[in-house]
C-alpha cells in the first residue's frame, strides 16, 4: 500500500514500486493504477482538483508572482521527498499543478496523497 511506502523511511522509490535498502527494512509496495470508483473517491477528498484524461489538475491563485514562486518552491520540496513530481505551469500569480503516475499509466494513490499535501500549503 502507498501509505506504507511513505511511512517506511528506508524505502527508495523504484518506478511504480518501492524497494528497501535491505530485505528486513522494507517490503515491496506496488502502486497500481486506480479504477474509476477509487478515482471518484480520491476526487471527493480534493474537491478543487479536476480530472483531465489520466491526470488531476488544479490552479492556485496568489497575490503576486513572488508568492506564486514561494508556493512552487514548497511544492518542489514535497515532491522531491515523495519522489513524485507534478507538471507545473506558472503564469504570473497563478500556478497550475498536474499530477499523474507515468509508470502506472494513470492515476494512483500517490497522486491524491500529494494533491492533499499541496492543498495544505
Amino acid at each position: 500500500m502507498l501509505h506504507d511506502f511513505y511511512r517506511a523511511p528506508d524505502c527508495l522509490p523504484a518506478g511504480n514500486f518501492a524497494i528497501g535498502i535491505s530485505p528486513h527494512l522494507c517490503q515491496v509496495y506496488t502502486m497500481g493504477k486506480l479504477n474509476a470508483a477509487r478515482i471518484k473517491t480520491g476526487l471527493a477528498a480534493v474537491s478543487d482538483w479536476k480530472k483531465k484524461s489520466s491526470t488531476i489538475t488544479r490552479t492556485y491563485q496568489f497575490k503576486d508572482f513572488p508568492a506564486a514562486v514561494r508556493f512552487v518552491n514548497a511544492v518542489a520540496r514535497i515532491a522531491e521527498k515523495a519522489w513524485h513530481h507534478p507538471d507545473i505551469d506558472i503564469r504570473w500569480n497563478k500556478v497550475t499543478l498536474t499530477l499523474t503516475t507515468h509508470d502506472a499509466g494513470g492515476l494512483t494513490d500517490k497522486d491524491f496523497k500529494l494533491a492533499r499535501r499541496f492543498d495544505r500549503l
